[in-house]
Parts: C-alpha cells; structure tokens; sequence
C-alpha cells in the first residue's frame, strides 16, 4: 500500500508507551517516545509475542517473553534471541491524528 492510513489519535498513546493496532492484516504497534510517535511490527521475530506487551528504554523494546531487543527507530535486533529484525513503518502526524504508510 502506497498511502498513508489513519491508525489512532496522538492521545491513545501516553508518553513511554505503546499500544497494538491491527492494520491491513498486520498487527503493529506504534510506541510515544518524547511525542514521537515510532510504528513498527507488533509480533516478536523469536517467539511471536505481542512487542506490545514489551519495555521500551528510549527508542529500545524487550520483548517480555525471551527478552530479545530491538531499536524501534530502525528495526534491528539490539540483542538475541530474535533472529531477525522488525519491519518499521513510516508516521505522519495531522493534528491530532497518526497516519502509517503500511
């Protein structure tokens, strides 16, 4: 898909979370790091759990079932056992609104 898609308001997402988002037959989350709003894959690429349900430090994810780690803003393992990276998703913000190019 070449255009952007409304996802969510700006509000949904407090500041140091994340939150799950079923789009285009994707599941991804988008994390609110300082009011930057960062959108990448939801499922872990070792175990399948939800990223969601993660720890974010600044711009890195634990995952919460095997403690592998990813760098929201680019996508790549920080840290095993994820044997690969998450795909990352373009955001545009329009007032208050989040639009993801899936």
């Amino acid at each position: 898909m070449d255009e952007f898609i409304k996802v969510a308001k700006k509000s949904e997402i407090a500041e140091g979370q994340m939150k799950e988002y079923r789009i285009s037959g994707k599941t991804v989350a988008i994390a609110n790091i300082a009011g930057e709003f960062l959108a990448f894959d939801g499922i872990c690429t070792h175990a399948h759990c939800a990223l969601a349900g993660g720890y974010l430090d600044g711009y890195t994810l634990t995952c919460y079932c095997h403690g592998a780690q990813f760098d929201i803003k680019s996508g790549s393992v920080l840290a095993p056992p994820a044997p690969e990276p998450v795909s990352v998703y373009e955001v545009k913000l329009d007032d208050s609104d989040i639009l993801l190019k899936i």
